[in-house]
């Protein structure tokens, strides 16, 4: 019986120790959570402006043409999948990973069909077990990352579709709502499809050298702005994904600790008990 309590009370112990951890984690992210979210927000105005700028440039310019504007027959297609470096965020990595490999599944029957350019080690490592083709790569990237981080490889996408390497980008990341919430998404970045002029206020510009010069520079600018915005929104996910799993981890150690300690008062008692009994039994064998 002593050797049961003493196992009981080591499994409390272990137990206590995880939550310590657990709990620890749960704050930690809670604190980069908020910071990640600010990040969001802040990049979303830069964003908007870039849009309606390219937006009146294509629309009041007729005639106009540039290739991320352009649908062309679809030979080969770009993912680019946004994952974390780090586990113990719950469905994070598994949920945008499992659509990303069901959506390849259902539009390719071969490898030479498609390309990958990813962020984060879970999602290289589970690409790479499955001999995935992987174009790019960037990993190691911290909770509050900024653009020139994955300068390269948004840059290296946006290129292979300008050069004609392929024919189609899609982006593949968890979106933020909360921290409870975060719905995987696979959105069409290019061709740029969706481009339309959104301004109410009549204005007349001048462009230097040309417009057709202007979106040049400005569209695969847009194109790496909307990249990192997602991976800002997929950092927030990711850190909201992580608290709320680390929350729930605590809280199931909770349970276990307090079964446990039941479990051991009771079988301490038993023996306390037990005790009782042969000494009385003894005292009564004696008189």
């Amino acid at each position: 019986m002593a050797k049961g309590l003493r196992e009981i009370k080591r499994q409390i112990k272990s137990k206590q120790s995880t939550k310590q951890i657990t709990k620890a984690m749960e704050m930690v992210a809670a604190s980069k959570l908020r910071r990640a979210q600010e990040l969001a927000q802040a990049a979303r105005p830069y964003s908007d402006k870039l849009k309606e700028v390219v937006s009146n440039i294509a629309a009041g310019s007729k005639g106009i043409k540039h290739p991320m504007l352009e649908q062309r027959p679809v030979k080969r297609t770009g993912y680019l999948v946004i994952t974390s470096d780090r586990g113990l965020a719950g469905g994070y990595n598994a949920n945008i990973l499992k659509k990303v490999s069901q959506t390849i599944k259902e539009r390719h029957n071969s490898k030479d069909e498609y390309v990958i350019f990813v962020i984060g080690r879970k999602g290289r490592d589970y690409f790479r077990r499955r001999d995935l083709p992987i174009a790019q790569e960037v990993t190691e990237l911290s909770d509050t990352p900024v653009f020139a981080d994955i300068k390269t490889i948004a840059q290296g996408a946006v290129q292979q579709f300008e050069n004609g390497q392929i024919d189609e980008l899609f982006i593949c990341y968890n979106r933020f709502v909360n921290a409870l919430t975060q719905i995987p998404e696979i959105d069409s970045l290019l061709p740029m499809q969706n481009v339309e002029a959104k301004s109410t206020v009549a204005a007349s510009y001048e462009y230097e050298p040309s417009p057709e010069g202007v979106l040049e520079v400005l569209l695969p600018k847009y194109a790496e702005t909307l990249i990192y915005s997602a991976l800002l929104d997929g950092k927030a996910s990711e850190l909201g994904a992580r608290m709320t799993a680390m929350g729930n981890a605590t809280k199931n150690a909770d349970k276990m600790i307090g079964e446990l300690t039941l479990t051991y008062n009771r079988a301490r008692q038993a023996a306390i008990t037990q005790e009782i009994t042969e000494i009385v039994a003894g005292a009564n064998a004696q008189a």
